[in-house]
């Protein structure tokens, strides 16, 4: 017998010549509460199929996991058990398959996503400190069913948590079932409300009814009615085949011809009682948690709300027991009040050659924040707070800012100091508006987070500290409240502020520590790390200090003519639908176009309601003026309260600017993301559009200047690729989409037709993005065969196109992730996913996520490069923005014609590759014009 640690784990895996007998099986000790058994294989498959397929950053499945542990967290908060068991099938084959070969023969391999899940959530439930079971040669009905019995027979009341109906057979008047996904209960009574008959029948009743399921064979055409009506009528399946010729019509007919069947059925539907099992049912006792054990699962499966209050237990327990300040991981931190304290701090910041620091302030708007203080770590667990800015009522005496300033200056500029922060941009802002400028070969751990996994949603300091460290960080909204309420952090204690700021400086050291030597050892992640993303850093954070000058006049004048045009919107909808409606309202909508007008429904969403969401309107406007004209009025009114009117409302009183944030951890892909406001989304295309663009304007004796690369994602897959047909394209400098038609439909390129390139132009952009042949039918209004043709014969004139996307699509599958030409890595955790929907999805992002991925690593050596000889050259221009791939500027009237060779070389000449980078450069009084300019 492989008994593994029985006081430590209380596992099982055993054969059947290895049990006690079931004398052996006996409860010492009684309770009053139930002994609570639970169908672990039951609710694993319910789980697996009920819950979204939820993975970790690693792309390992975890809904399965999730779903069987919180229904075990609910059964113990229900019920506060005292004995407990997790049962679970083995492997193999049982009884039953010996008695009947044929027996579940027709149930698929379980999915891999949900094998890999078993042994994790075995080890979580171990953790949890409840016994799990497992044994050889019976099912877990069968397990369950003996440990019921036994317990029955000493007294013991029996919960049984399962969704399987077999287990009705078990019910009593001490053993009750739960259904913990549904919260019905059965018991003698509610057995017979559901089945129509009483528990000890369920046996018959399965058998005369079968089950398709474990390919138990029952009597045809017999369901739940029929079997229940009958066993009432006749009493048992015994007298219902003794009296068979008494039952009439073809169903009499199908039970005659079963009668051969139905005792074998019977054997397979009833759960054995008497399984000889290797403990007793002392042995259900539940055991404290191992805690240290359910810490690392919580961190590796990425349960951060279990893992956070398992944390928030821990510091709870820790405080209690902590009277020596020893113990506690807060007994290194200090609070700096005196003069010479800030100077022995300043000698071992010195000493210690990097160190972590943190700012506190009054706002998240780095153009607003005033300073409150600032926090330091130099070693684990030791860690300081410098206030300076606390100013409620009763606040203690703190130093003057300006002696903090002067006195931190020097270290804060000395390059050979080393900084390490979290969101070091925001930080080095903060900095800049007190005229420091914070220097150093320096350190970010929210990007050491994002380079390494940017896949994960969450960088945040706080989902960080409980991901690697098991820290649960104390919180902002902690030390300064919620909502209303909330208080700025000038006003906080200053002792309940200096703890928060002194974690702040302390769990960010800890970060780098834990996650520095992890990039280290990846060379390519490392160099987007050191020569990409950190040198970004102070870029970005100058580009955003810049801000951009605004028109607000004229985008007031905008609001005033959009609002016109939206009325006049809302009166044709009136006309058009018949009647008055809230546009605005995705219900009123949904009857006016699918009940009123009869528009015929192509989508629905997940409650089943039809869609109106774009690309239904979009589809449907090809054929019904109404959903055209939903579509405008959506996009003028997206104009309005995103641009127009709230532009000017973000204008910063000091500067007159906007000053945006761009945001590095944003998309997986690397490229840059802005908000407050965003200036990635606003249209391109559309004269309103343009008119916005208008209203980013120059100041008195300056241009703007635009520069876009051109088609830079098709240059790269022509690099990347090196199909010759592609490469050569772009070498000749051909229109690549007229290129592309002539090479398709095998014409010279002075007879291609505007309607040709239009075509070549979708399939070209649209492969980049895995356009399958459906889409491209969609989108050219063709058919699906025309289409598949078309495609057919693009990859026959560019087969290394079509041989780039299926080894990338191998590569992703083989190790869940593909690479930039610069090696940072785009994780796909749908890529293995059982569900075809999501694994295509991935495949289309893998074809697409180097591309994108380079060319946002272009972009970004670019602005590196473009600034340090922006600096270094004392040049009149400053970059404002970047928006996808364009970066733009606003220079000098003297300044422009230098600043326009200067762009064009640093950009077109990044990198080598073997096709030409090229952009579209221009300059104007206002963005719109500078993008004109450059064509």
């Amino acid at each position: 017998m492989r008994r593994l640690g029985v006081a430590d784990s209380l596992l099982w895996y055993c054969s059947a010549s290895e049990f006690l007998t079931e004398g052996e099986l006996i409860l010492t000790k009684q309770t009053a509460k139930p002994i609570i058994l639970v169908d672990g294989s039951s609710y694993l498959y319910r789980a697996f199929h009920a819950l979204p397929a939820l993975a970790n950053s690693k792309g390992l499945p975890t809904g399965a996991i999730y779903g069987v542990v919180n229904m075990l967290r609910k059964l113990q908060a229900d019920y506060q058990p005292e004995y407990m068991a997790v049962i679970f099938d083995a492997k193999g084959k049982t009884f039953r398959d010996e008695i009947y070969p044929a027996y579940k023969a027709n149930r698929p391999e379980m999915p891999d996503d949900l094998v890999r899940q078993i042994e994790p959530l075995h080890a979580v439930i171990q953790a949890m400190g409840l016994p799990l079971l497992s044994i050889e040669g019976v099912e877990a009905d069968d397990v369950i069913g003996t440990l019921a019995k036994q317990a029955a027979k000493e007294s013991q009341s029996v919960l049984i948590s399962t969704g399987d109906k077999d287990m009705a057979q078990l019910v009593d008047e001490q053993v009750t079932l739960v259904n913990t996904m549904s919260n019905t209960i059965l018991n003698p009574l509610t057995v017979v409300e559901k089945f129509g008959v009483p528990p000890e029948r369920i046996i018959d009743y399965l058998a005369l009814m079968g089950d398709t399921s474990d390919n138990v064979p029952g009597v045809p055409q017999v369901g739940p009615k029929t079997a229940a009506k009958w066993l009432k009528e006749y009493g048992s399946l015994d007298e219902i085949m003794a009296r068979a010729d008494s039952v009439t019509g073809k169903v009499g007919e199908s039970l005659r011809a079963s009668l051969g069947q139905l005792p074998m059925a019977r054997h397979l539907v009833t759960i054995k009682t008497d399984v000889p099992l290797p403990l007793t049912l002392n042995d259900l006792r539940l055991r404290e948690p191992d805690r240290e054990s359910l810490r690392h699962l919580y961190k590796e499966l990425e349960f951060k709300s279990w893992l956070s209050a398992l944390l928030a237990t821990d510091v709870a327990s820790e405080k209690n027991e902590a009277a020596a300040a020893s113990n506690d991981k807060y007994a290194g931190y200090e609070t700096i009040f005196t003069e010479a304290q800030l100077k022995q701090w300043c000698a071992r910041l010195q000493e210690a050659k990097l160190f972590a620091f943190d700012t506190e302030t009054t706002s998240l708007d780095t153009m607003c924040a005033q300073l409150v203080g600032m926090s330091f770590a130099t070693a684990k667990g030791q860690a300081a707070y410098l206030p300076f800015a606390h100013n409620y009522i009763g606040a203690p005496k703190q130093l003057p800012r300006d002696l903090v300033l002067q006195t931190l200056r020097p270290l804060l500029e000395d390059e050979s100091l080393v900084k390490v922060g979290h969101n070091l941009k925001y930080d080095i802002e903060v900095m800049a508006n007190a005229g420091i400028t914070v220097r150093g070969g320096n350190f970010d751990t929210m990007l050491e987070s994002y380079i390494l996994d940017s896949a994960s949603p969450n960088h945040n300091m706080d989902s960080l500290a409980l991901k690697y460290l098991g820290w649960r960080t104390i919180s902002f909204q902690d030390v300064a409240g919620k909502g209303a309420k909330q208080i700025t952090f000038n006003q906080v204690p200053v002792e309940t502020a200096s703890t928060y700021a002194a974690e702040d400086a302390d769990v960010t050291l800890q970060l780098h520590q834990t996650l520095h030597p992890r990039l280290v050892k990846e060379k390519g992640l490392n160099y987007i790390f050191e020569k990409i993303e950190m040198p970004l850093v102070a870029v970005l954070a100058r580009v955003e200090r810049n801000g951009v000058l605004i028109d607000a006049d004229k985008l007031r004048q905008q609001s005033r003519e959009l609002e016109k045009r939206l009325q006049e919107l809302e009166d044709q909808t009136i006309e058009l639908a018949g009647k008055s409606f809230n546009i605005n309202s995705p219900k009123q909508l949904q009857q006016v176009l699918f009940e009123d007008l009869k528009i015929p429904v192509l989508q629905k969403t997940p409650t089943g309601q039809p869609s109106t969401a774009e690309p239904v309107l979009q589809e449907l406007a090809l054929d019904y003026p109404l959903p055209k004209v939903i579509i405008e009025y959506r996009t003028i009114s997206k104009l309005i309260s995103t641009y127009t009117n709230k532009l000017p409302e973000q204008i910063n009183p000091q500067t007159g600017r906007i000053h945006t944030s761009y945001n590095q951890t944003g998309a997986a892909t690397g490229r840059l993301s802005s908000s407050d406001p965003n200036l990635q989304n606003i249209p391109v295309r559309t004269h309103e559009g343009r008119r916005i663009r208008q209203a980013f304007i120059a100041a008195p004796g300056h241009k703007i200047i635009s520069a876009d690369y051109s088609q830079i994602e098709l240059r790269l897959m022509a690099h990347i690729t090196q199909d010759t047909n592609l490469v050569a394209a772009f070498v000749q400098d051909l229109d690549v989409h007229q290129a592309t038609a002539a090479e398709v439909l095998g014409l010279p390129l002075d007879q291609v037709t505007s309607d040709q390139r239009r075509d070549a132009k979708a399939i070209n952009f649209g492969l980049i993005y895995g356009m399958s042949a459906f889409g491209l039918a969609r989108q050219l209004k063709i058919d699906r065969h025309a289409a598949q043709n078309y495609i057919d014969r693009y990859f026959t004139r560019y087969p290394k196109v079509l041989a780039y996307m299926d080894n990338t699509r191998k590569q992703a599958h083989e190790q869940g992730y593909v690479e930039t030409l610069w090696g940072r890595r785009l994780y796909l955790p749908d890529i293995n996913s059982s569900q075809a929907m999501r694994q295509k999805a991935a495949e289309r992002a893998a074809i697409n996520a180097p591309l994108q991925g380079s060319a946002a690593d272009i972009i970004k050596m670019a602005m590196i490069n473009l600034d340090d000889w922006l600096t270094k050259n004392k040049v009149d221009a400053r970059m404002i923005m970047q928006v996808h791939d364009e970066l733009v500027f606003e220079v000098a009237d003297h300044e422009v014609e230098r600043v326009l060779a200067a762009v064009k070389e640093y950009m077109t000449k990044v990198i080598p590759l073997s096709v030409p980078l090229t952009i579209s450069i221009g300059s104007g009084d206002n963005w719109d014009a500078a993008q004109e300019a450059g064509g």
